[in-house]
């Protein structure tokens, strides 16, 4: 009698059931490194969008504070903006400058009211009060130095010097 092995082609094809497990657990670490990814996708663009909404109400806060001068004796300004169907709340500072007639002007803004703590979304910056040149006149020479060579003052990396406007 001739005994033969059974023969690969009469046998069934197909997977065996460690093939399938190991292909459900690469399928499973992909779709939850997916996940992963949408999610974190989804949260950073929700957080570009809250930042620039606040970045918005600081500019536009920065030119009330322009536009309204009555406030200019003050230290601190704070309100609540309802905006974007969400409350925000800012804080106003003012800072003095090295010149007497102008204040430094800080905005920031935070997501919730005022009763809400944590780290500022946006801040902008400006500064207030009297210019500090004759008004249509520029204290630049800007055609004097508009060939500036290495050395000379107006040439990046020079010590600047300052002159006096002609009169």
């Amino acid at each position: 009698m001739n005994r033969r092995a059974p023969n690969r082609s009469t046998r069934g094809r197909g997977f065996t059931l460690i093939e399938v497990l190991v292909a459900l657990v690469v399928v499973a670490m992909g779709l939850a490194a997916l996940m992963i990814t949408v999610s974190s996708t989804a949260r950073t663009s929700g957080y570009m969008r809250d930042k620039t909404l606040a970045q918005w109400m600081a500019l536009n806060r920065l030119t009330e504070v322009r536009l309204n001068l009555n406030k200019f004796g003050q230290n601190t300004d704070t309100g609540e903006i309802n905006f974007a169907n969400r409350t925000w709340h800012y804080d106003t500072r003012y800072f003095d400058t090295t010149y007497a007639s102008m204040k430094r002007v800080v905005v920031r803004v935070y997501a919730g009211d005022a009763k809400t703590k944590g780290n500022a979304l946006a801040e902008s910056t400006g500064f207030l009060g009297s210019s500090l040149g004759t008004r249509g006149n520029s204290n630049v020479d800007w055609a004097r130095d508009s060939a500036a060579t290495p050395g000379s003052p107006g040439a990046p990396g020079a010590t600047p010097s300052i002159s006096n406007p002609p009169q």
